[in-house]
């Protein structure tokens, strides 16, 4: 899951990044709406206070969907009167939480919107001798899970999303990085190299091809 994460605080914005990235969350963060704005990319969903330096969190929710981008939102406030709340959820927030509050909630709440997100799409998808759920984001091979590090299986998860589409190259890096993240000109390449590897080790029957300047295609093995 990647998310965008609006806090203008940098020690709750350092702490919940770290809090996240442990249970396998990418974490992009911006400390304004003017920030945000910029950031905004492939996101499952959106994590943002109420009291930036530039305004209300909440004004920056009719401009997503002006966008058009339905994302997920969850609003995070000291803002603890009932009126708030309902002003929160009123504006478009899918869900609200109260400072303070503990981390292991939002990552269950951003567990529980993430899965709602799949409700209108197959949980799974076969390709080869492959099987990807996506609710438990899990890749299965005659049953047997495969284990894979978390780049490996973004990247799978990202191709299989689409099999017998080319992905671009950029799509795939964003899926995989947060937008801090430091990446090498070949690294992305590399963690294919490697998910193809133990995809042939246990004969899924996938190819991965690389399209010249554009991106990577998962498909049946021919």
């Amino acid at each position: 899951m990647r998310i965008l994460l609006i806090e203008d605080e940098p020690e709750m914005a350092s702490v919940l990044k770290t809090a996240l990235e442990r249970q396998d969350i990418i974490v992009d963060h911006a400390a304004t709406l003017a920030e945000a704005m910029a950031r905004l990319g492939y996101h499952d969903a959106v994590v943002l206070d109420r009291r930036l330096p530039d305004g209300d969190g909440l004004t920056l929710i009719p401009r997503l969907r002006a966008l058009h981008l339905d994302v997920p939102v969850i609003a995070l406030t000291a803002l603890s009167v009932l009126d708030d709340r309902v002003a929160g959820l009123d504006a478009g927030a899918d869900d609200y939480m109260v400072k303070p509050f503990a981390t292991v909630e939002l990552v269950a709440r951003l567990n529980a919107l993430h899965r709602r997100s799949f409700t209108t799409r197959a949980n799974q998808t076969v390709v080869g001798r492959l099987t990807y759920d996506f609710r438990h984001r899990e890749a299965l091979v005659e049953d047997q899970a495969l284990e894979l590090p978390r780049r490996q299986r973004l990247v799978l998860e990202t191709l299989i999303h689409r099999p017998g589409r080319t992905i671009m190259r950029s799509t795939l890096e964003e899926a995989v990085y947060a937008l801090d993240d430091e990446i090498g000109s070949n690294a992305l390449d590399a963690h294919i190299s490697r998910l193809r590897r133990k995809l042939d080790d246990v004969a899924a029957g996938i190819e991965i091809r690389a399209i010249r300047n554009l991106g990577y295609l998962l498909r049946a093995a021919s």
